[in-house]
């Protein structure tokens, strides 16, 4: 990465063994796109007053030479999110997947779908 790796952590204090497990999840990145110029990431805790317990919430932002890719994980929908290392895994493997794709995109690898099924049949008498 080409800028520093930028952590932040909201409604909660810092941690380092999260903040080393982030700075280990943004180094893979590179193995799946080698121009990720940049990664800011966001680990939020819940306000106190919620009734389902603390579902935590994970941004990560890259930053890429064509745009940007942002990956939130919504805490109403995953309930294991009440562990933070859980959360940062599934923000970093959804990260992992749009990067991929992103790449394929780049590179043209992608399928394209030329017409619906019904233009490949021709019907002979």
């Amino acid at each position: 990465m080409e800028l520093p790796l930028q952590i932040a952590f909201r409604n909660m204090h810092p941690s380092e063994p999260i903040a080393a497990r982030i700075r280990d999840r943004a180094a893979r990145l590179d193995r799946h796109h080698g121009r990720v110029m940049g990664c800011r990431v966001v680990v939020e805790a819940p306000h106190r007053h919620h009734r389902r317990g603390h579902l935590y919430h994970v941004r990560v932002d890259l930053t890429v030479p064509s745009g940007e890719l942002l990956v939130t994980r919504d805490p109403a929908e995953h309930h294991a999110h009440k562990d933070v290392l859980v959360a940062v895994r599934d923000a970093f493997d959804a990260a992992t997947r749009r990067l991929q794709d992103f790449a394929r995109r780049q590179s043209g690898r992608t399928k394209s779908h030329e017409g619906s099924g019904a233009d490949q049949f021709v019907r002979t008498a």
